[in-house]
């Protein structure tokens, strides 16, 4: 055992840099100031007597990344590990976005390849082979999807989730979700995707936060038959212990190398707009997603300069001055807050201010409608274009309520 992949104590207090290092609930007063630390929390995966009976004698794939992390009888793991360890016969690995180890530019190509510690392929889920073929799935007999979404629709690792569904269906094999919690699962808010603007960043009709687990979402895609000609996948669900939506939680290591943080993951629903725009969204700098600037908005408050990270080697206007706003401090938001795009467009000194992905608008794609680029470009207000949001966003939770686990 002495080459399995371990995950080091350093690798762990690494991350501890960014979040807490043991995973941690916490209930909150109507100010939004923590009152109760809670550790009773178990993920899907620490509820190991619910499905590794099920996995004894079965050839398992793992379609997982850095965040498949266990914490049992004191002593924490990756996942893989800790199936290794029980002697499940894990065979192959599937990467998403990112790559198996969390440490890729977004939407950087990811490679396939070997894992260098256990000598298991790992296929990439992410670039032009987004779907598990037939023949990387032939000598599978249960796949193990077992990573932390953080709620919003145009994060990627839903999508992957949707395509390892569909190809496990297409090929009759068990799908099983290890849950986890969805640290934006507070609050439902945005447009809903239109058809017409589904892609890769969101690729099913729901709002841009829809308040479900990754295990409840699966159980949605199943349900709603949005596989490819209706299919459904022979799916289950590993629950989480001691969770509610309303519940906060810190992430015991950072879902993305963008998202170093628990106030950056609060924001990300509202500055990853940003990236449809011709303004930096903090990539280039250690508060990613919690500032936003441009050189061609000098009218603002504050600067930075972006600069090539880890995870953002070539961010929007590399070592250039940026003008814009510090969100670091603002308090804990319970909705999107479309206050700063719009304050960024009317501030904008340069045009085009919206950026295109290919063909099209990658603001419209983002928010999946052109109506959000439409209304603000109108002048129209926060309150106004939420205001357009409601009749649909009141049909979408009559259909997430069919899906739900937890309270």
């Amino acid at each position: 055992m002495k080459n399995l992949f371990k995950y080091t104590s350093i690798a762990l207090l690494s991350s501890a840099i960014f979040f807490s290092t043991s995973i941690k609930t916490s209930a909150q007063d109507k100010n939004n100031n923590t009152t109760v630390q809670n550790t009773n929390i178990v993920v899907g995966a620490e509820n190991y007597k619910a499905y590794l009976p099920e996995l004894k004698g079965k050839k398992v794939g793992l379609v997982s990344n850095q965040t498949g992390i266990v914490t049992i009888d004191h002593k924490t793991t990756h996942i893989l590990d800790f199936l290794l360890d029980n002697k499940i016969d894990v065979v192959k690995l599937y990467s998403p976005e990112h790559g198996f180890r969390g440490d890729a530019d977004a939407g950087a190509k990811v490679k396939s390849g070997t894992d260098s510690k256990t000598g298991l392929p790992i296929i990439s889920l992410y670039g032009d082979n987004k779907k598990p073929k037939a023949d990387q799935l032939k000598d599978i007999d249960i796949l193990i999807f077992d990573m932390q979404d953080v709620g919003v629709r145009f994060y990627t690792y839903i999508s992957t989730l949707h395509y390892v569904m569909e190809a496990a269906a297409e090929n009759n094999k068990k799908v099983i979700v290890m849950d986890r919690p969805n640290p934006n699962a507070h609050y439902i808010d945005g447009p809903v995707m239109k058809d017409e603007y589904k892609s890769f960043v969101g690729m099913h009709n729901v709002p841009i936060v829809y308040g479900m687990t990754i295990g409840e979402y699966a159980k949605m895609i199943n349900g709603e038959k949005w596989l490819a000609n209706g299919i459904e996948t022979d799916l289950e669900v590993v629950p989480l212990l001691n969770y509610t939506h309303q519940t906060t939680y810190d992430l015991p290591i950072k879902p993305s190398p963008n998202l170093p943080n628990a106030h950056a993951i609060n924001l990300y629903p509202s500055t990853c707009l940003f990236e449809g725009t011709n303004v930096n969204e903090g990539r280039g700098t250690t508060i990613q997603f919690q500032v936003y600037g441009s050189p061609f908005l000098k009218n603002m408050p504050f600067s930075y300069t972006p600069i090539s990270r880890d995870g953002a080697t070539n961010p929007k206007f590399k070592n250039e001055i940026c003008f814009g706003e510090d969100l670091s401090k603002i308090p804990f938001q319970n909705s999107i807050n479309l206050s700063w795009l719009i304050n960024a467009y009317k501030n904008n000194t340069k045009q085009p201010f919206w950026t295109k992905n290919g063909n099209k608008l990658w603001i419209d794609q983002l928010a999946g409608t052109n109506e959000l680029r439409n209304q603000i470009e109108k002048g129209w207000t926060q309150e106004q274009i939420k205001a357009t949001w409601q009749k649909d966003l009141n049909k979408f939770k009559k259909i997430r309520a069919k899906y739900l686990i937890y309270k």
